[in-house]
């Protein structure tokens, strides 16, 4: 389902409605929108995906084999995500949960540490060794620079959610703002551990302050936390 923004001539000045469905629901005014950082933002994205293209297909190749080999397969997982004004897309990841991960979360509601609709629970048994191991160094994401390259996501961001639009609350669509990410300010904050609505308000942080500048400092602070292995990834 797609979210539209929409100037409503009976709202007052400097707020915005948002079309959910057939129902009109407003809220204030989000920060103005920079087609210039916008433009640069994708162009650096799209520099970026190319560039690490070598690297990151010997990356898949190897990581695809291991998965393969160690857990058989599918060896990619692919997932409905909410994107930029709603829009739903498919986003990719290696496969690092056993096959049958879906069913067994039913079984396993009970001990969801976080509130809301998000899911985590520690040591999940559903991961499996190997992509355990995928998830600590991040190597799971790679096949979204894909998702990159298609224009659906970017490289920094807030994070697509597998659930609807629909189910969230009015002030969580701001974070549909912008394109969702590979990364983002939660990510670099060093709080794994925070249910959606404190992730909201980090993302919602994210566009009051977004620049270039500021998403390459995401990307350093990424960099770092990769390589010291903390992080929410």
């Amino acid at each position: 389902m797609a979210i539209r923004l929409v100037q409503a001539s009976t709202a007052p000045a400097g707020r915005l409605s948002r079309q959910v469905g057939g129902e009109l629901l407003r809220r204030s005014a989000p920060q103005t929108l920079r087609p210039g950082y916008e433009r640069a933002k994708r162009a650096f994205d799209v520099a970026v995906c190319l560039l690490l293209l070598p690297a990151a297909a010997t990356l898949i190749g190897l990581c695809a084999l291991a998965v393969l080999v160690y857990d058989g397969r599918p060896v990619f997982f692919s997932q409905d995500r909410t994107g930029r004004g709603g829009r739903r897309f498919r986003m990719y990841k290696f496969r690092t949960m056993v096959a049958n991960a879906a069913e067994l979360k039913a079984e396993l509601v009970a001990l969801n540490q976080l509130s809301g609709p998000d899911f985590k629970i520690e040591n999940d048994p559903r991961i499996t060794r190997l992509g355990a191991m995928l998830r600590k160094t991040s190597l799971d994401e790679v096949p979204q620079l894909l998702n990159v390259l298609r224009g659906e996501m970017s490289l920094v961001g807030p994070r697509p959610t597998s659930f609807e639009a629909s189910t969230y609350d009015l002030w969580h669509t701001e974070r549909l703002e912008v394109t969702p990410g590979i990364t983002g300010l939660w990510q670099v904050s060093g709080r794994s551990d925070v249910d959606f609505d404190d992730r909201v308000r980090l993302d919602i942080e994210y566009l009051e302050k977004r620049s270039f500048g500021f998403d390459l400092w995401i990307l350093f602070r990424t960099v770092v936390a990769l390589v010291q292995q903390r992080g929410a990834y």
